[in-house]
């Protein structure tokens, strides 16, 4: 049996130390393996020992009112041994030395390690707990979320994790369809108080932004109209490849946009239902010789490479920037946001477009594991079934009712503190509140949640009014890649072993490329061959195909 990343990581870390690492008991000894789907029908044990992560705004779990009323409910006692840094580290040493607390809970755990550690007798199969006998809340979702159970159940078919994720979609606010807050990561936007002055319209294709950006960059906007010091203008500032502040969406053009994404960047699922990567693709060749000459022009920023999101957003505020990307527009544009308007998905060279959608936030499958050290595991997990009660989420999430959420509306929908009360009643903002009173673990929070059970975030609301009512439209099909899907032990090898050199290799040679030019037939043909005998291509897309191919036909089967 292989052993995972984490056993790996202790090994260094230990010897690294050059000391003797000291195990206080967590819970009992290493239990007995369990076969996988058996039932442990005993219940005597009520005091449980549970090691995990949380917040570093936690006051810790022992006072928490909420999991203290839960504890009551259960009939059952939680030792917390929860800790905000050096999580993984100590859980390496609890399962090297085998003194097992009863569950993990928030302790990172991947897929590839639910399943080492599954068959391995570390943790054991939930799969006949998850009954509506034990568990009514969680059967339920699954039932009627088949997807989220495909998504904890391994290759093997047994669950070594209870499911966590935060469904946040346009169904929040009442829409029809519902799309993930993740779909388009990117919004673009462009200051139209500058195009006014130019006397010049919005852009709808690419060309008609470069004229744009080179008569910002000609007229030195941000000197001319905020009356900053000549020469700041800076046409279009974004990062490099990354999350909701990078170039990619301008990609669309040339019929991709490659976001950073949790499953692997650059790959795409085709209306066929085969994947692909866009990197090894004539389209992405084209898109970085097309931008490659902005950049030259001195019309994007020389510092997207390396300069971090607080740069970008410290040039923004200070008005020195015409086009960029970000989350919201008030958020990256602080006092000059209301000269800012979406700037939409830009029309290619060949006049066409299209937006590679994004899947929603992953359902995270290791969030609560038992090991074989606990006696009792129907106890433990009836206490965790209340998690999956929608209006205990809500408080699990953002604290017990009467702090952050205070009161219900005419329709039963808890509303939220405002900054200002919170800022008011406990000297810290809304945000910071939650965090002192989030517990980590397995929610679940749908996406109907936040319309029936309490209301949503006010930037959430904006931005996922903005996702449905204008960047939605723009989208010519909204098939992704699921970021769902299970891997078996073999694959999870293969994307061990190429994933990280692949990725790193295409983001390097795409910045190579936009700010050096190219790419010849000759570096082309160079590059396409180190992605296929050097960075494992070809199994990484087989890899990818199977897993979809069989989270398709399990879809079909539920």
């Amino acid at each position: 049996m292989r052993k995972s990343r984490l056993w790996k990581s202790v090994i260094s870390c230990t010897l690294a130390a050059g000391m003797v690492v000291s195990l206080s008991a967590c819970g009992k000894s290493e239990g007995k393996k369990a076969e996988p789907g058996t039932l442990n029908e005993d219940t005597s044990q009520t005091d449980f020992a549970i090691m995990g992560g949380m917040s570093a705004l936690s006051k810790g779990y022992d006072d928490n009112e909420v999991l203290n009323s839960l504890q009551e409910e259960a009939g059952i006692s939680i030792d917390w041994n929860c800790m905000s840094d050096s999580i993984a580290e100590q859980v390496n040493v609890r399962i090297a030395g085998g003194e097992l607390p009863d569950a993990f809970i928030a302790v990172g755990f991947n897929n590839y390690d639910l399943t080492n550690y599954g068959q391995d007798g570390t943790l054991i199969d939930l799969t006949p707990y998850i009954t509506e006998e034990y568990m009514p809340n969680l059967t339920k979702i699954l039932e009627e979320n088949p997807e989220i159970r495909s998504a904890i159940t391994m290759s093997d078919g047994c669950i070594y994790g209870l499911p966590a994720g935060e469904k946040m979609g346009t169904a929040s606010i009442g829409a029809e369809e519902d799309y993930s807050i993740y779909t388009i990561p990117q919004f673009s936007m462009i200051n139209k108080a500058w195009l006014d002055e130019l006397g010049m319209e919005v852009p709808t294709t690419l060309d008609e932004l470069h004229e744009a950006l080179v008569a910002f960059e000609e007229h030195d906007m941000s000197a001319a109209y905020y009356g900053n010091d000549p020469g700041t203008t800076i046409p279009m500032s974004t990062g490099f490849d990354q999350w909701c502040w990078g170039q990619n969406i301008f990609y669309a053009g040339f019929g991709f946009t490659n976001w950073p994404n949790d499953v692997i960047n650059d790959l795409v699922l085709n209306e066929d239902g085969t994947v692909e990567f866009v990197c090894a693709d004539e389209n992405y060749r084209e898109a970085l010789t097309y931008f490659h000459d902005w950049y030259a022009e001195g019309l994007m920023d020389t510092e997207m490479f390396s300069q971090s999101d607080t740069q970008l957003m410290s040039k923004c505020s200070q008005g020195y920037v015409g086009v960029s990307t970000w989350w919201y527009i008030d958020e990256l544009m602080g006092d000059y946001a209301d000269d800012y308007v979406f700037l939409p998905i830009l029309d290619g060279p060949d006049g066409t477009h299209n937006v590679t959608v994004r899947s929603g936030g992953a359902t995270n499958s290791g969030n609560l594991s038992i090991t074989s050290a606990c006696e009792s595991p129907i106890n433990l997990l009836k206490f965790f079934d209340q998690w999956y009660d929608p209006e205990v989420v809500m408080q699990l999430q953002y604290g017990p009712i009467g702090t952050y959420f205070t009161e219900q509306d005419e329709n039963g929908v808890w509303q939220a503190i405002t900054d200002e009360e919170s800022r008011e009643k406990y000297g810290k903002s809304a945000g910071e509140l939650k965090g002192e009173y989030e517990v980590y673990g397995p929610k679940l929070i749908l996406s109907d949640y936040y319309n029936t059970v309490f209301e949503l975030e006010d930037r959430a609301e904006e931005r996922l009014t903005d996702l449905n009512e204008f960047w939605m439209s723009f989208v010519n099909d909204t098939e992704s890649y699921p970021i769902d899907c299970v891997f078996t032990e073999e694959e999870l090898d293969t994307i061990d072993m190429y994933k990280t050199d692949f990725e790193n290799t295409v983001s390097e040679q795409e910045g190579l490329w936009l700010k050096d030019g190219g790419p010849t037939d000759a570096e082309w043909e160079a590059y396409l061959d180190t992605l296929t005998n050097s960075c494992g291509m070809e199994e990484l897309l087989k890899v990818y195909q199977d897993a979809y191919d069989r989270y398709v036909e399990e879809m079909g089967a539920n």
